[in-house]
């Protein structure tokens, strides 16, 4: 793997936080291209990373094994049959960080036989915390599937899926999910502070609250109702709060707004 050429078709935050991933754990730089239109982009990333950079997409793709297309949806079919002719000839594989944009419309622009795989990463990828969904097509071997997930788990977590639709789900429920968290620590920062708490301290407090539940709930195999029930003991202030929750209809909320988030990555994907 480490002697593999991998380039990013875009230098955006996604490209930049895969490329820190894959240094961080020991990637060479100098086998590392990206290439984009925007030489400050491309500059900033040199600097920092000591990767190969170029204005031109087709030097950029030469000797690459792995090309990632981490390009806006609406910029990805004119960039991608523009190294169409490429990409027959070099056969890397390649892999699609853009949302939306399904398997039909990526072997029509880049070729029927270029092995492909989706994926659905988020914003904590940034940080080195990111949960990302995966779908390989069928010419997609087994070492080059072991590369895609070792791309992505250089900046945190991913799964394979086995259906491409599945994707649209994990778009709801990862790829959307950190704005539920952050809207929810947001109402509980506006209660905390409606009940006498500044607002520097219900922030600092929700928010470590989070981080250690979910340190909590990410342990290896953590039953979450279980975790819940630990911390509601009966007749006490949890127990009041959680049921003024349930009563209040979260779950239910929940479940319609995923389904809307679902439904609408579906409507993206088909337009």
């Amino acid at each position: 793997m480490n002697n593999s050429i991998i380039t990013f078709i875009g230098a955006g935050n996604m490209a930049s936080s895969l490329i820190g991933g894959l240094i961080s754990k020991g990637y060479c730089p100098m086998h590392i291209w990206a290439s984009d239109p925007n030489q400050e982009k491309l500059q900033s990333l040199q600097q920092q990373f000591g990767i190969n950079t170029s204005t031109d997409n087709h030097q950029a793709v030469a000797e690459a094994k792995v090309v990632i297309f981490a390009v806006k949806p609406q910029a990805f079919a004119s960039v991608a049959q523009g190294l169409a002719n490429a990409i027959q000839q070099k056969r890397p594989l390649i892999l699609s960080v853009a949302a939306g944009i399904d398997l039909d419309h990526l072997q029509q622009w880049l070729g029927q036989d270029a092995a492909i795989v989706r994926c659905m990463p988020n914003t904590p990828s940034s940080i080195g915390y990111g949960a990302a969904g995966m779908y390989a097509n069928k010419l997609v071997t087994d070492e080059q599937r072991q590369q895609a997930k070792q791309i992505m788990e250089a900046v945190g977590r991913a799964v394979w899926l086995e259906k491409e639709e599945l994707i649209n789900i994990v778009t709801a429920l990862s790829g959307s999910g950190p704005a539920y968290f952050f809207l929810m620590m947001e109402a509980m920062v506006q209660a905390a502070q409606q009940l006498g708490l500044s607002a520097e301290i219900a922030q600092m407090l929700t928010v470590q609250t989070a981080l250690g539940a979910a340190k909590m709930a990410g342990q290896e195999a953590t039953d979450l109702i279980k975790l819940r029930q630990q911390v509601t003991s009966p007749g006490g202030t949890t127990e009041q709060a959680v049921e003024v929750l349930v009563a209040g209809g979260l779950a239910e909320l929940f479940a319609k707004a995923l389904a809307k988030a679902t439904q609408r990555a579906i409507e993206l994907s088909k337009s």
